[in-house]
């Protein structure tokens, strides 16, 4: 795998890796074939899923990189469930897939409880991995908390997507911010520019999936 590691040109002094070109290439495909209602893009997720991880093991990232055999896991959870709806969730669209809907406002509020709270707990464990447990076994982790906060809003878009909520789109608004953050803190050029691409059809997906939503699409 080290010719994922090939440099294929340098941004503001710093390189940019062929991992680093194709995360970002098969990672703003899935997002955008999700924000335009395409199934397809639970197979292009896999992939991105793929090189994220051995990104994230390059860069002693742990929390994102324990969170991509979950990611694989909610993809095909998701994949399932928009391709075989219950009853009184089918799309109106006639193709039998599920709809977009929404999450109650206690739905909300328990999601805004929860992602701090377990992106702290999760910090912690992992602010201790390197520096107090297995010491000399894994490389301490250079920004813990920060990465463990990415984590779980990953975690909480990628099951709302899967879910169809329209609610995962607010969450992955948060998750471009916070990747935008972690990505700057940890030296890293090129992804800066991909989350604001993120962050872009993000805010068109929230248009686009309300208007499904509307139409109980």
């Amino acid at each position: 795998m080290t010719f994922l590691n090939t440099i294929l040109f340098e941004l503001g002094g710093k390189p940019v890796l062929l991992i680093d070109l194709l995360s970002a290439v098969f990672g703003l495909t899935t997002v955008f074939l999700a924000g335009r209602n395409r199934k397809s893009n639970f197979y292009v997720g896999y992939v991105y899923t793929a090189l994220l991880f051995f990104m994230f093991w390059q860069k002693n990232l742990y929390a994102n990189l324990i969170l991509q055999p979950i990611s694989l896991g909610i993809n095909i959870l998701g994949q399932y469930r928009w391709s075989h709806p219950k009853e009184g969730e089918k799309s109106a669209s006639g193709d039998g897939g599920l709809k977009v809907s929404m999450l109650t406002w206690k739905g909300r509020g328990l999601v805004v409880l929860l992602v701090p709270t377990l992106a702290l707990l999760w910090g912690w464990l992992m602010s201790m991995m390197g520096t107090r447990w297995f010491v000399g076994y894994f490389p301490a982790n250079p920004l813990p908390y920060l990465d463990c906060c990415v984590t779980v809003l990953i975690l909480t878009a990628q099951t709302l997507s899967a879910m169809k909520k329209w609610d995962c789109w607010i969450a992955w608004l948060f998750v471009n911010v916070a990747n935008l953050t972690l990505y700057l803190k940890a030296g890293l050029v090129f992804m800066p520019i991909v989350s604001c691409l993120y962050l872009i059809n993000g805010i068109w997906s929230l248009y686009t999936w309300y208007r499904l939503y509307k139409k109980n699409v």
